[in-house]
Parts: structure tokens; sequence; C-alpha cells
């Protein structure tokens, strides 16, 4: 399977900048997308940017012209910049990519969540 692991994240005053990051172990065949989500406390998950295997991007208004996502040309890692952050983009952030891992018996579908990482903005 394939194992997701998150890092950055921490308290930020309201305006200020901070980076995430996630990582995938496993044998990985190809990615279908990659995703950050977060959830706020007695709130649902909500996807906040997705980038995909061709490059395509999208943002949700809440975060967009703020929130960068990015990935290495390999697609081994996903990124989020997040600036001018907000005391409501306080959450878990999650990641979640999609995609083909290699077995035996040939490739097989994967959706796989980060552990999450808090992020606070606040003053």
């Amino acid at each position: 399977q394939v194992q997701l692991v998150e890092s950055g994240g921490g308290l930020v005053q309201p305006g200020g900048s901070l980076g995430l990051s996630c990582a995938a172990s496993g044998n990985i065949f190809s990615i279908d997308a990659m995703s950050w989500y977060r959830q706020a406390a007695g709130k649902q998950r909500e996807m906040v940017a997705t980038i995909t295997s061709g490059s395509l991007i999208w943002y949700s208004d809440s975060v967009k012209g703020r929130f960068t996502i990015a990935t290495d040309n390999a697609m081994n890692t996903v990124k989020l910049q997040m600036n001018s952050l907000k005391p409501e983009d306080t959450a878990v952030y999650y990641c979640y990519w999609s995609g083909y891992y290699r077995t035996d018996r040939g490739p097989e579908r994967f959706h796989s969540w980060g552990q999450g990482t808090q992020v606070t903005v606040s003053s």
C-alpha cells in the first residue's frame, strides 16, 4: 500500500505564511491526483486544493489567491504554500493521494490519507 507522511504546520499569526509537505512511501505505479483537505473543529472535512497528473489545479474559493499547491516532476511530494493566513484557516490539514501501486498481480488502486497536521492562525 501507499503511506503518506505530512510535515509542516504549527502556529502562525494572522497574515503570516506556512508551508506543508506530504511525501509517500510505497511502490507507486502512477498518481491520479494529489490533494489537500482541511477539517476545522466541529466542521466537515473540505477540499482545499488539488493537482492532477496532468497538472490541472483547483483551489477552493476560500483559499484562491493565497494558497499554492505544487509537486515535483516525479510527483513524489506535494506541497501547500499558505500565505496571508487568516484565523478561519485554522484546521487540521490532510493530504490525500489517489492512483495505482505495484503488486505481484499488477497495478492496484489506492486512496491514501496523511495523518493530519495542525495549522493554527492566531495572534
